[in-house]
């Protein structure tokens, strides 16, 4: 069960998922005509396409908001738990890109760099009442179904912290994504052709606004419940590295960059990413934020050996086209998606 929270970097973890499934012939809980289970409503057991009691699945991976009682109604009592966290500012400002223009808050915010202002006085435009305004406090708490508006001292953020320390038996770090994919591959018993990657869904550096330190500190702050959990889980994260050993981790490391610069050169054109207007094939373009095309993607490179073709393919196919390839019914994302284009969004 991979627990994809937003900007972490999972969309890059999704395809290690599917590729693997599709190679084991594993069967995959997926949600019912759209890409994530409802979200932001707590999920249900319901959500899941096709769902009956007693049926067995194996991988369950799109996005929720986590509800750990009714997620175990549909896995295996033995089912390993996974997630992904990422540091709080860098997540805060890149939220705040991606779904600014969905936050009816965020559009009376003057500026041209609309994240700068709010974080000059947050309380100005926020309301938790406010549609969405969950994207812009403790994101990550809140994708682990919990209450974002708590103070960070509150004694139920530390029981929530320990609960999910309870319930996932890895919390990977975005910044140290390979190490992260190691640690898996040991506890899962998985191959390193398991674990391949180019990295998806990644910004053009041109739209990341630059936090100062200061501006950095107000993100941190804002954010402090998820600042917490990020800390908690991050000296977690080492203490396994230490137990998995430091230097047999830097040797695995250099090992998985070395296989993936190998398919780089086999599959991407250029060897780089490219801006959506410069995508040549429709199958190969990531869905973008509303207003914009600020999202990269990749051109498959001409001619690709016969022996590497699914494989470059699959690697570098987006999400919701990965979804509709293994068969999800994905009618009302693509329904939102032609309203953006006819409203030009």
């Amino acid at each position: 069960m991979f627990m994809k929270t937003h900007k972490t970097g999972s969309s890059t973890f999704l395809n290690i998922l599917f590729r693997f499934g599709e190679k084991h012939k594993l069967k995959f809980a997926f949600p019912n005509s759209q890409n994530d289970f409802s979200y932001p409503s707590p999920f249900q057991r319901t959500h899941v396409h096709g769902y009956k009691s007693g049926m067995c699945f194996n991988i369950m991976c799109n996005h929720m908001r986590f509800n750990a009682a009714e997620v175990a109604k549909v896995l295996p009592r033995d089912t390993f738990y996974i997630t992904i966290l990422r540091d709080p500012a860098e997540l805060f400002e890149s939220s705040f890109h991606y779904f600014g223009r969905m936050i009816p808050l965020t559009w009376r915010i003057p500026g041209e760099d609309k994240v700068v202002e709010f974080l000059r006085d947050p309380n100005l435009y926020f309301s938790s009442d406010g549609f969405n305004s969950f994207y812009l406090k403790n994101l990550l708490f809140f994708d682990f179904g919990q209450d974002n508006t708590l103070d960070p001292d509150d004694p139920r953020v530390e029981k929530s912290i320990r609960l999910i320390a309870k319930r996932f038996h890895l919390v990977m770090i975005m910044e140290h994504f390979e190490e992260s994919l190691i640690l898996l591959k040991d506890t899962l018993c998985w191959e390193m052709d398991d674990l391949l990657f180019f990295k998806l869904n990644s910004r053009k550096q041109s739209t990341v606004s630059k936090l100062s330190p200061e501006l950095r500190a107000k993100a941190l702050q804002w954010n402090g419940i998820d600042w917490r959990l990020y800390k908690h889980f991050n000296l977690t994260f080492w203490e396994r590295v230490e137990a998995y050993g430091r230097e047999r981790m830097a040797k695995d490391v250099a090992e998985l960059r070395r296989r993936n610069a190998e398919m780089v050169k086999i599959c991407i054109e250029g060897g780089h990413s490219v801006e959506a207007g410069n995508i040549h094939e429709e199958a190969m373009q990531p869905w973008q934020p509303i207003g914009e095309k600020s999202i990269m993607g990749y051109n498959l490179n001409k001619n690709v050996d016969k022996a590497y073709q699914e494989l470059c393919r699959k690697m570098l196919t987006p999400e919701i086209q990965y979804l509709t390839d293994l068969g999800v019914n994905l009618w009302l994302t693509k329904l939102w998606g032609h309203v953006r284009n006819i409203i030009d969004w």
